[in-house]
């Protein structure tokens, strides 16, 4: 997929379910880290947070108590009116979301003591001119090697011809070439265990994993296969791949 791909298939799936997978059952075993949990840690009462990719505002308006004033951008129309609607629901007064291209932020320099960006596309020239000096930069980001044996089943896949940790010396380039201190880098890949074949299914539909997944009737062949040479105790095995990224200004 290219970008302009990713933009029509994030409104579409936002349309369609509003990015909600809470009904998934499945478990991992090794994730090293929450990533809004580690945002939380380094906010302040007095600070002001931009959270880019923010879907549905939910992580967010969760944190909302420990930040002075919260904005959450997004490019999906959806999903920001998602977002307005869990915030009326939520009843905080501190956040606001708007649709908005992270490579072209609407805000002055400096205006900003804490970015997060959680599975979404960054520009780090606008970040460090949105971002106060002494500000913080968090990013988490899928790896490349993310839902590996699945990609290698379908022989295609999100990153799959491209060399695992290619886009986090990516990013830790930039983000230095821009003026970020790098403070930590750190990443996991932790087994995940999926519990019913339509747990599966749902997320092959309703993510980027496998593009166009299911366009193709031999796709759930595919996907039986890769079920009955997957399954165990726990559940049908694949893995999840992360990183992380914490920079200052």
């Amino acid at each position: 997929m290219n970008e302009l791909d990713y933009k029509k298939f994030y409104d579409r799936v936002g349309a369609s379910n509003g990015w909600n997978f809470s009904h998934l059952r499945y478990e991992s075993e090794g994730v090293e880290w929450d990533f809004f949990d580690e945002v939380s840690k380094r906010c302040k009462s007095s600070d002001l947070l931009l959270d880019i990719g923010t879907g549905g505002g939910e992580k967010i308006i969760k944190i909302a108590s420990s930040l002075l004033f919260s904005i959450g951008i997004d490019l999906s129309t959806t999903m920001i009116s998602k977002a307005q609607s869990n915030k009326k629901n939520a009843d905080v007064s501190n956040v606001r979301f708007f649709k908005m291209d992270s490579d072209k932020l609407q805000f002055p320099p400096g205006f900003f003591d804490v970015i997060s960006c959680c599975h979404a596309p960054f520009s780090s020239t606008e970040l460090a001119r949105v971002l106060g000096d002494g500000g913080t930069f968090l990013t988490q980001q899928v790896s490349e090697g993310d839902k590996l044996n699945l990609k290698e089943a379908f022989g295609r896949g999100q990153s799959f011809e491209i060399s695992d940790g290619a886009l986090k010396e990516k990013y830790r380039r930039e983000l230095e070439a821009a003026g970020f201190s790098i403070i930590q880098i750190v990443d996991y890949d932790a087994p995940e265990y999926y519990q019913r074949p339509e747990d599966l299914i749902f997320l092959l539909k309703h993510t980027p994993i496998i593009p166009d997944f299911g366009n193709e009737e031999r796709d759930f062949d595919i996907l039986n296969n890769f079920i009955e040479e997957n399954r165990s105790e726990k559940g049908i095995y694949t893995n999840s791949k992360r990183f992380m990224i914490i920079a200052q200004t």
